[in-house]
């Protein structure tokens, strides 16, 4: 079982910090993702292991109370976003996992393009996380 009673104070402030980091660097990933390396899957495996290390330093019932969701609805979610929007090429006449994009003006941000591939990569890092998560969960809890 994942320690649920530390009184490391140190393993508890840095995890703040690195876990800040790991999930900011996951953001600019996920976002990446479409024109270099990474996206959904590399984004989904960071943020898990930022979630990890929260685990381990604060405990189950303390991330629990903060972080309440259930990773195999989460696994579930990111499945269906995934193959709705491959499928949904379907309904364009196209092959099935072909992406269209489109510029979009935003208020604040200004000119953003705007791609189906975003969501594809929505749903694998729902199910990446969601996978990662119940894994490292269910080999904690036999321990």
């Amino acid at each position: 079982m994942i320690n649920t009673k530390t009184n490391d104070l140190i393993l508890r402030t840095m995890t703040l910090l690195i876990s800040f980091i790991l999930l900011g660097f996951s953001v600019y990933i996920f976002l990446a993702g479409h024109n270099a390396p990474g996206g959904g899957f590399v984004g989904g495996l960071m943020t898990s292991a930022a979630i990890v290390l929260m685990y381990m330093a604060y405990g189950y019932e303390a991330v629990n109370k903060i972080l309440p969701v259930n990773y195999r609805f989460l696994i579930g979610l990111g499945l269906l976003i995934a193959a709705l929007t491959a499928a949904g090429s379907f309904l364009f006449g196209q092959p099935f996992l072909s992406q269209t994009f489109d510029y979009f003006h935003f208020p604040v941000f200004g000119e953003v393009e705007l791609a189906t591939a975003t969501l594809f990569d929505i749903g694998v890092f729902f199910t990446v996380v969601g996978i990662s998560l119940t894994i490292v969960l269910s080999i904690s809890e036999d321990q």
